[in-house]
């Protein structure tokens, strides 16, 4: 008798930071706290325009630039990105909500994956995912340096290095930029979005929500045609 063929694992990647958190308002008043300083007076249309999806290195270049301000953009950036690091972690813990469990456990049940991407200290966030299925709720480090979101080369990298397919694997992407990343990489894209990003174009993503619930993971097992 032919051996059956193992059915290819599916999942999905969530972008804690920006998702279970609200971490773009909070980058936001890092950064304007940090830069002000500086003798900028960050703004949102500064950093929608400057900053939002690139690097912080090459957006702070930019922002520098164009306000006349000279600053060493690469030691603003490493200070940016610790900053952001250092708030994520004092709140990652407290952000595994209920909303957000229910999700979790909806998908487990199923035998899909759950990957916790965050660039917080993983260890602080490794005792709130505790009473979740240990085997299939990874909390993974994820150390971009994007403004915002994550590149395309990072969702494909949190799939090869979860055992994950891109191809099935869901995207919880926190941004309208996020969710176009999130494509790029071959994977299908939803999205947890914030006040403060509501101006971005969420084209391509299946459904917008403002919350992690039960039902959400019903669309994600939708996506997934499980």
């Amino acid at each position: 008798m032919a051996e059956e063929k193992k059915a290819l694992p599916r999942g999905v990647v969530v972008e804690f930071d920006f998702t279970a958190i609200d971490g773009s308002q909070l980058l936001f008043d890092t950064a304007k706290k940090l830069l002000a300083p500086l003798g900028v007076d960050l703004t949102v249309k500064l950093e929608a325009i400057h900053l939002a999806g690139g690097n912080y290195q090459g957006g702070l270049t930019e922002l520098f630039a164009a306000l006349d301000v000279k600053q060493d953009s690469a030691k603003v950036a490493q200070d940016l990105a610790e900053a952001f690091k250092a708030a994520l972690t004092e709140r990652v813990a407290a952000s595994v909500s209920a909303g957000f469990k229910a999700f979790a456990k909806a998908l487990t049940e199923k035998g899909v994956k759950v990957v916790v991407a965050t660039r917080a200290d993983i260890e602080q966030l490794r005792p709130a995912l505790a009473d979740l299925d240990a085997d299939l709720v990874v909390p993974y480090a994820e150390p971009s340096n994007t403004y915002g979101n994550c590149k395309w080369d990072a969702w494909r990298r949190a799939c090869n290095q979860n055992g994950l397919v891109n191809m099935l694997t869901v995207a919880v992407a926190g941004s309208g930029k996020g969710v176009k990343s999130a494509l790029l990489a071959g994977m299908s894209a939803l999205s947890v979005a914030h006040d403060h990003v509501a101006y971005q174009d969420f084209g391509g993503a299946d459904v917008v929500v403002d919350a992690f619930d039960a039902k959400l993971a019903q669309e994600v097992l939708r996506m997934l045609h499980m």
